[in-house]
């Protein structure tokens, strides 16, 4: 590593210019995330052919749903091989691990480990190649942003490079992945990046995807992902019932993320389950399902290709929306490691084809055959679901090749995102993470402000009066100290309120009143407060919102206990700190 590190640095010294080694570092991040893309396929094509077909083979499934019996036996096996995995590397192989990496690219450290590569390869291969309902392009975005990272060590650039890296890694191997370097790009700035980028982090990313793109299309050829047919829209009026499609697939999307994590919750709260037996449980559940309807196995994309193609009845399609959802959720929430996008796009095609076949009936003269539908609903669930329009509407588009359709993917998209925002304000990556106070959604600033606790950074030596106290002995404790606020204590250390100079001002001369008058009753009840868990970023809406200088801190299982005081001073200090210390050459 070391002879690497050397190489680097006198290899930067011969380069004309900072932009070109960007520009050629993105070119080797591309390189090497199209052929990551290419191992992690082919890894779920072996999987899928050695334990899945065999084992069906040898367990003498067939079309009839008797034959299909022993059907959950197969992804239980490959669970069985993932826990052993997952016995080596604790908290690294299962579970939905996207929102992880959007924290440590944006909040974190940004590093990763090299074995991620591997680890992101084989447990998805092992729960999707025998038949988990998941997706590839959640494990395949953070195998290429380990890519960029590692580069980005090995080259000791600065942590807002090494971001950089990371997006062009994952814009890389999403590209690759689906064909479609616009979308690959988009995904980045969109989702990695959360829409914060500048002009040679985006040149940067359209190169590493480009190049990606080109090693993707040597290996598996420039074919669309889907075959669809050139849909055209029969009537303006049309747009109308695509805008109608858009609110659907807002509300299903909705649906989708709570029960995802509602799912999640419940197999966390197994407590008679071990934690490395609930995958075991997971399996079980989607094999029952896949008994009578195969189609939640896998990814899903030969069912897409059926429903846009119109090759799907509505009653299947509709009755596959809630399966997809609940197999999905229980593939990922028991353990199971795989991404959502696939999914996302299968559900989006079902939403759209029985919708289609709905507006077909209704209005047969007016309206595109019903797999015009169900492409626009690929796109459009997919928008509502991450809250990116962009990044789906330009992923169907060089999925299907269609650009016919354009307009009411526009359409359908934009409203299926303000439908669900309105709903649910999380998108299905950042559920996790609003949960633990970080708000992605404000902002790289924000994201920093909301990752840092009001615990770490509150005083816990500080003056306070007690509620007995007269105003004599409150007025001689502000002069001691550096604070125009006092927070008032009862003899047990609760919180009875809080006094200012402002307070006491006017009798600051009248001896008799200081005496008689006592701190609990002329403080101020009900104050504002702050616990240790709550983040800096709400601490400091409430120093705005009431422009004050000192909030205190109370511990609310004790009993409203006062255990510190924080001040708006310390909140921005630290925030500059965090800002400069994560700017440091890596």
């Amino acid at each position: 590593m070391k002879t690497l590190r050397t190489f680097a640095d006198r290899f930067s010294l011969v380069l004309p210019g900072d932009n070109f080694v960007l520009i050629s570092m993105a070119l080797l991040i591309g390189l090497l995330s199209g052929l990551a893309n290419i191992f992690f396929r082919s890894a779920i094509v072996f999987v899928h052919e050695w334990v899945f077909e065999r084992g069906s083979e040898l367990l003498h499934v067939g079309s009839a749903w008797y034959t299909r019996l022993p059907l959950p036996l197969i992804p239980m096996t490959g669970v069985a091989l993932l826990v052993l995995l997952a016995r080596k590397y604790p908290g690294e192989v299962t579970g939905y691990g996207f929102p992880a990496f959007l924290e440590r690219v944006n909040i974190l450290d940004a590093k990763f480990r090299g074995r991620n590569i591997i680890l992101k390869t084989l447990g998805p291969a092992l729960t999707i190649g025998t038949g988990g309902s998941a997706g590839i392009e959640g494990p395949v975005a953070q195998i290429g942003g380990t890519v960029g990272s590692k580069l980005g060590r090995m080259f000791r650039v600065s942590s807002n490079r090494m971001k950089v890296f990371i997006a062009a890694g994952s814009a890389g191997a999403i590209a690759a992945s689906f064909n479609a370097p616009i979308a690959g790009t988009l995904f980045a700035v969109e989702i990695v990046l959360l829409g914060n980028f500048e002009l040679a982090s985006f040149s940067a990313i359209i190169v590493s995807a480009g190049i990606a793109t080109v090693v993707g299309r040597a290996y598996y050829g420039e074919d669309a992902v889907f075959s669809v047919r050139l849909y055209d829209m029969v009537s303006p009026y049309e747009l109308v019932l695509y805008m109608g499609l858009g609110l659907v697939v807002g509300i299903l999307a909705v649906l989708y993320i709570r029960v995802f994590y509602n799912v999640r919750e419940r197999f966390n709260a197994m407590e008679r389950v071990p934690v490395m037996g609930r995958p075991f449980v997971g399996a079980f559940i989607v094999g029952m399902i896949g008994i009578f309807f195969p189609e939640v196995f896998g990814d899903g994309y030969e069912q897409i290709e059926a429903a846009v193609g119109g090759r799907l009845p509505w009653a299947l399609m509709l009755i596959l929306v809630f399966l997809k959802i609940v197999a999905t959720s229980v593939t990922l929430g028991s353990g199971g490691a795989g991404g959502v996008f696939a999914p996302a796009l299968f559900i989006g095609a079902m939403i759209g084809g029985a919708y289609g076949v709905g507006v077909n009936t209704l209005f047969p003269g007016m309206t595109a055959h019903h797999g015009a539908y169900a492409t626009v609903g690929i796109g459009s669930f997919l928008a509502a679901t991450t809250h990116a329009p962009l990044t789906a509407i330009f992923l169907l588009f060089e999925m299907t090749g269609n650009y016919r359709i354009i307009v009411p993917i526009m359409l359908a998209a934009v409203i299926g995102v303000m439908t669900a925002r309105k709903l649910y304000p999380d998108s299905i990556d950042t559920v996790e993470l609003s949960r633990k106070g970080i708000n992605l959604h404000g902002g790289r600033a924000s994201a920093l402000m909301s990752s840092i606790r009001v615990g770490q950074v509150m005083e816990r030596d500080f003056k306070s009066v007690p509620e007995t106290a007269n105003l004599t002995e409150v007025i001689q404790t502000l002069l001691d100290g550096n604070s125009m606020y006092l927070p008032v204590v009862s003899d047990k250390d609760k919180l009875m309120g809080v006094i200012s100079l402002q307070d006491v001002k006017g009798v600051l001369y009248e001896e008799q009143i200081c005496r008689i008058v006592t701190a609990g009753q002329i403080a101020t009840e009900d104050p504002v407060t702050l616990t240790p868990n709550d983040n800096l970023g709400t601490a400091l809406r409430l120093f705005s919102a009431k422009d004050i200088g000192v909030i205190p801190v109370i511990d609310p299982p004790a009993g409203g206990k006062l255990v510190g005081v924080v001040r708006r001073g310390r909140v921005l200090a630290t925030y500059d700190q965090e800002v400069l210390r994560r700017a440091r050459v890596g």
